[in-house]
């Protein structure tokens, strides 16, 4: 048995059972006890991963740390209670389902001194790291995340898939927030809950250039890509086969010896990722040493809202 942090997780849905495997898996943790109100399954993923099940989240000084996998709409109740008891909390993406709910919590966080970490998984993404790495100076960043639909998310599209991008974008341009954004929005799904928007189509403006953010989940096949333009080079990521292609143009109208011509010459590199482990463990790596003090958690804590500022903002927007 790991003689690390004990962790609580809270949701064994979709979301939360990938954690639950990632976390029992991890030499550095113990997955202490599942939290789900659903008896039946949270005792069947309990019994699969060697742990203990209880229906409501209840004391926590029998834990070390929380992770909340819940569904959006209760990430606001289950946040106040974990921080209230001083636990360290990792929560799913978006913090909460509206911008003062999660302000609110950060706010909390910060005040009452508990670690706090957010689920944007695809900071951990081994090619997003890698492209991160090697950027420049970017003047254009272009994301795109479609999907089919799911019955199961009610959360729309900006909260649910935009603000993975919106999260990378503002990290293309070294952290900053954009200085204007636009966006178009569209409900098509006739079982979207009212106001749940299936698509969002956004712009952000900063002072060194441009991004164009996409999401969608009426797509009929799953994309999930990133393209970085410098004026030098172009940097395209696949978030699903997690690899990084880099384009330079080095030529036009070329000739080869025999007269035959070319009307652009270009170079294609692919880098090396700097890791191949999946971005659900690394994030919980990180999480550990945040928990441990290895991670200055005030930045981390301030990193979270800009990404959930700009999309409130895209979709202020969007109904102005």
């Amino acid at each position: 048995m790991s003689t690390g942090p004990r962790i609580a997780l809270v949701g064994v849905g979709s979301m939360g059972s990938l954690h639950a495997r990632v976390i029992a898996q991890s030499p550095d943790c113990e997955l202490a006890v599942l939290v789900d109100p659903r008896e039946e399954i949270g005792t069947a993923v309990a019994e699969r991963f060697g742990t203990r099940w209880r229906p409501e989240l209840g004391d926590l000084s029998d834990v070390d740390a929380v992770v909340v996998a819940a569904a959006t709409e209760a990430h606001h109740e289950l946040a106040l209670q974990v921080l209230g008891q001083g636990t360290p909390l990792l929560v799913e993406k978006p913090v909460c389902a509206n911008l003062e709910q999660t302000t609110e919590v950060l706010e909390l966080a910060e005040s009452a001194g508990v670690p706090i970490m957010c689920g944007l998984l695809e900071r951990y993404n081994p090619a997003v790291m890698t492209a991160l790495s090697l950027i420049d100076a970017p003047v254009h960043v272009a994301a795109k995340r479609h999907s089919p639909y799911a019955s199961r998310i009610k959360t729309g599209v900006a909260w649910d898939l935009l603000v993975h991008d919106v999260d990378i974008a503002l990290r293309c341009f070294g952290g900053a927030e954009p200085v204007a954004v636009s966006a178009e929005v569209g409900q098509f799904h006739p079982e979207s809950v009212p106001g749940a928007e299936d698509v969002v189509d956004a712009v952000l403006r900063f002072p060194t250039g441009v991004a164009a953010v996409s999401a969608s989940r009426i797509g009929q096949r799953k994309i999930r890509t990133l393209a970085v333009y410098e004026l030098d080079r172009l940097i395209e990521v696949d978030l699903i086969s997690r690899t990084v292609t880099i384009n330079r143009s080095v030529a036009q109208d070329a000739f080869t010896p025999d007269g035959r011509g070319y009307r652009q010459q270009s170079i294609i590199e692919i880098p090396e990722l700097l890791t191949a482990r999946e971005p659900l463990a690394t994030q919980l790596d990180r999480f550990l040493d945040l928990v441990a003090g290895r991670v200055d958690a005030d930045e981390e804590r301030r990193s979270i809202l800009p990404a959930h500022r700009t999309v409130a903002a895209v979709m202020a927007r969007t109904q102005g």
